[in-house]
């Protein structure tokens, strides 16, 4: 545990702190647009497919090029700004979530009737981590052509004296320290699964709560939701502290982590307040291990844990409130 406080301690001490106040404060006022009119909600009720997109697409562009110009306040940033490679990333990062968020339509599954439906339902993180994956790795592939900036170039040994994927190696990792921050978490989701929007929202696996008119016993397709449910956390690190992180690190340095918070913070615009303003800090925490270790193993672990420990809170929860 105090191998990351190190880390931390270490980050705080090199960020400006203009930077990050002007970061909080550019999230903050993105989470108050959002709570107060709704954002996600809005983009996801449009009918066509292809609008949502775009409107996800613009939203992530926003708020990760304004994440990066903050960053880039100096004359110096402003070229790494105007080069096409660093613009192609930015484009791409917001592209490549957006299809994420959109609902997919798979035209071998008649999602009218219960079974078709709970499939439609099953299928869509696995079928976007493939998707993830495939892409990512084509960047990866082509990534150690490209060229490292100058302000960065005593980093490229950070980012890939490791040949893993986007971090996605167990060299070095100790479980230790995150199942300690997992016990931590234990008291804090218990607190949570004592609120009604926490309960209105967790666990997931009520959205399939349908099946259990279809199958005898129905735990078995349940099991299989949740396991589902737990491939999306794969995209979310590889993709987050993975590619925007370890992969950001030769364009942009340390200063890859606050841009990434800040996004991050925006995915979780449909969940509690509570969950989505911690969403910034955490996933800052995680980026800042990301970014020492260049392994995102332990991230992975400790945001599986929650996830599932929120799911077993929110079932708990209501079963209390019934």
């Amino acid at each position: 545990m105090s191998i990351f406080y190190r880390y931390l301690k270490d980050y705080f001490r090199t960020i400006p702190l203009k930077q990050f106040f002007f970061t909080i404060l550019f999230t903050t006022v993105l989470i108050f647009v959002n709570y107060k009119w709704g954002i996600e909600n809005t983009f996801k009720e449009i009918p066509h497919w292809y609008l949502s997109l775009v409107l996800f697409f613009i939203f992530y562009l926003f708020v990760f090029g304004i994440g990066y110009l903050i960053q880039f306040a100096g004359k110096e940033g402003k070229k790494i700004a105007e080069k096409k490679i660093f613009i192609r990333m930015l484009f791409l990062s917001a592209f490549l979530f957006s299809l994420k968020m959109i609902h997919w339509h798979f035209p071998f599954i008649d999602d009218s009737r219960a079974w078709g439906k709970y499939w439609s339902i099953t299928l869509q993180l696995p079928m976007k981590l493939l998707v993830f994956v495939v892409i990512l790795f084509l960047i990866w592939k082509s990534y150690h052509h490209e060229p490292t900036f100058p302000k960065f170039k005593t980093l490229e040994k950070l980012a890939h004296d490791e040949n893993s994927f986007w971090g996605f190696t167990i060299k070095h990792f100790e479980p230790w320290p995150y199942l300690l921050i997992l016990l931590c978490m234990l008291p804090l989701i218990g607190l949570a699964s004592t609120r009604p929007d926490f309960l209105h929202a967790y666990p997931k696996l009520n959205s399939v709560s349908f099946i259990d008119h279809y199958a005898h016993p129905s735990w078995p397709w349940k099991l299989l939701y949740e396991i589902s449910y737990g491939l999306d956390f794969v995209s979310i690190e590889l993709f987050f502290r993975g590619f925007l992180v370890i992969g950001f690190i030769r364009f942009a340095g340390i200063d890859s982590l606050l841009p990434m918070a800040a996004f991050y913070c925006t995915i979780h615009f449909g969940k509690p307040l509570g969950e989505c303003i911690s969403s910034f800090f955490g996933g800052l925490a995680l980026g800042v291990i990301a970014y020492r270790s260049k392994s995102i193993i332990g991230g992975l672990m400790v945001h599986l844990g929650i996830a599932y420990l929120m799911e077993i809170g929110g079932y708990l929860g209501n079963v209390r409130m019934s």
